[in-house]
C-alpha cells in the first residue's frame, strides 16, 4: 500500500485515542499494569500525533505498560517527510517495515528498503529515513527504552493542537531522553 486512505487514518487515529485503558483489567492502575499481560490489535496502544508530520505514533509496550527492557511501536511517516538523521546514545534500535519503502541512511552510507525489510542500528549508529516515493508504517523497538519518552514530549494526543518546538527545544528533549540530531 503506498499510502493509508483517509478512512483507515481516521480508524488509527479514532481507535488508537482509546488507548490502553481498553485492555488492562477494570481497575487497574499503572502499578498493577506492570504484573500484566495483554493483548492490543493493530489500531490500539497509547496515541500520539508525531509534532513534525503529523503521522500516528502507537506505543504498545514501555515501563508504563509493564516493559521494564524496551520499549516497542508503530510510526507513521507521511510521503517525502522521513526521520531526520539522529543517534541514540544508550539504546539499541530495531525497525521492522510494515509498509512503504525508501531510503535508509546508516553511518551516512544509504541503503534502500522497501516493505518486510527489518533494520537494526546498534547505539551510536547515526541513521534516518527518507521516503520521497512513498508513505511508511514503521514497528520499532529500543531497548532500553527511552524513546517513548521523547514521543510523550514533543507529540501530542489526537485532537490536540500540536506543540510549537523549536528545533533548540526538539534537541533538548531529546538529549534528555539520550538522542542526539546532526
Amino acid at each position: 500500500m503506498d499510502s493509508f486512505d483517509p478512512q483507515r487514518r481516521s480508524f488509527l487515529v479514532g481507535a488508537g485515542s482509546l488507548g490502553l485503558t481498553q485492555v488492562l483489567p477494570p481497575g487497574s492502575t499503572q502499578s498493577h499494569a506492570t504484573q500484566q499481560s495483554y493483548v492490543l490489535d493493530m489500531s490500539e496502544g497509547e496515541t500520539l500525533v508525531h509534532f513534525r508530520d503529523h503521522g500516528v505514533i502507537l506505543i504498545k509496550a514501555s515501563p508504563a505498560t509493564g516493559s521494564d527492557q524496551f520499549a516497542l511501536g508503530t510510526q507513521q511517516v507521511m510521503q517525502g517527510t522521513g526521520i531526520p538523521v539522529h543517534r541514540h546514545l544508550h539504546m539499541d534500535e530495531v525497525f521492522y517495515v510494515l509498509e512503504g519503502s525508501g531510503s535508509f541512511l546508516l553511518n551516512d552510507v544509504p541503503h534502500p528498503f522497501e516493505k518486510g525489510a527489518t533494520i537494526f542500528i546498534p547505539r551510536n549508529a547515526w541513521h534516518g529515513f527518507q521516503n520521497p516515493d512513498h508513505e511508511l508504517l514503521l514497528l520499532w523497538t529500543v531497548s532500553p527504552p527511552g524513546l517513548e519518552g521523547f514521543f510523550r514530549e514533543t507529540c501530542t494526543a489526537p485532537g490536540t493542537p500540536s506543540k510549537q518546538l523549536t528545533r533548540e527545544q526538539i534537541h533538548e528533549i531529546a538529549l534528555k531522553y539520550g538522542t542526539e540530531f546532526r
